[in-house]
């Protein structure tokens, strides 16, 4: 989450004279994050969050988003729901952006992840994939393989500048990755369906120790199931110090096939879908390092951090590297 985009108070209260959640008592913006604008809002009715859609999420694609949602939580997924307005609708215009308001979850999610986390994390994840089934719409995954050469190419020029030979590095990692990705060449197509796409901790809300809800549905897209077990890997996983917690990725495993076992297929390509959440979260940060607009209210992630966790999947070649 983040603001890129500021709203007058006026215009704040025209525009939620439109919704039944009662007036406005408070707003801020939530600097969390490098996507759209977000505030939390207060009301008189309750606490909720108002976004602004901008950068990568295409506007036409919004109601895709917001159906999943309520998908997810007619099939038993504690998640944000968008709140309609009087004329039923959840998609309209504010400051010039797309904008809806969601319900809000409550809870915290975990500045220092623990083992104990991680266990509920594998579970809720594969209920949400279990979920997903029944949710006909696919949208492709637009930050997928077929993107990453297209994304180093536009930070290329400035690449070398946060990291000497980042560009060569990452020549090489797209080579040996693009052609040994499922469903490439003589490779297997895996699982498919629904997935969250960007499970961080920061998109996991725990209360009283027992997970709460999941957040930020905006990068979900119609993918391989398997692939959101290895970006929850590349986000959970490492510690501060760049080491991986291989009892953090078993706990999560344990979690997920309490709910969905994974065909033998998915394991063996854990290392190859590993390695591509790396390349994925890096190449979007480094692109967000070198392109944030000055004055946003946004916190800009460091991209570096996933070029060590790149180097440990590139040198792991079986799923027993990740403790299954």
């Amino acid at each position: 989450m983040a603001v890129y985009t500021d709203i007058g108070d006026e215009d704040l209260r025209a525009f939620l004279e439109g919704f039944s959640i009662g007036t406005l008592v408070s707003f801020r913006g939530i600097a969390e994050g490098v996507e759209n604008s977000n505030f939390h809002l207060r009301t008189t009715e309750g606490d909720f969050i108002l976004t602004l859609y901008e950068k990568r999420v295409n506007a036409t694609e919004l109601p895709w988003f917001l159906g999943l949602m309520q998908h997810l939580a007619r099939e038993g997924v504690t998640c944000p729901q968008p709140v309609a307005d009087r004329q039923g609708r959840t998609l309209l215009e504010l400051a010039g952006r797309p904008a809806a308001i969601t319900t809000f979850l409550p809870g915290v999610w975990p500045r220092s992840v623990r083992s104990e986390h991680c266990r509920p994390l594998g579970r809720a994840l594969a209920r949400l994939h279990l979920a997903g089934r029944s949710y006909a719409p696919e949208r492709p995954n637009s930050l997928g393989p077929n993107a990453w050469a297209g994304l180093l190419q536009s930070c290329r020029a400035a690449a070398d500048s946060a990291f000497p030979g980042l560009a060569a590095e990452l020549d090489t990692a797209l080579a040996a990755t693009l052609p040994a990705w499922p469903g490439h060449g003589q490779t297997p197509a895996l699982p498919r369906g629904q997935i969250h796409a960007d499970l961080f901790p920061d998109n996991v809300f725990f209360l009283d120790h027992d997970l709460s809800g999941l957040i930020d549905f905006y990068f979900a897209c119609t993918d391989f199931l398997a692939y959101d077990i290895a970006i929850c890997l590349n986000a959970w996983c490492f510690e501060q110090s760049g080491a991986f917690n291989i009892t953090f990725a078993r706990q999560i495993m344990l979690g997920y096939e309490e709910v969905r076992p994974l065909e033998d297929a998915e394991r063996h390509a854990m290392p190859v879908l590993a390695r591509g959440a790396a390349l994925r979260f890096l190449l979007t940060r480094l692109y967000d390092w070198l392109n944030t607009p000055e004055g946003a209210l946004v916190t800009p992630k460091d991209p570096m951090e996933y070029v060590r966790r790149l180097r440990f999947h590139m040198a792991t070649e079986t799923a027993s590297g990740y403790g299954f």
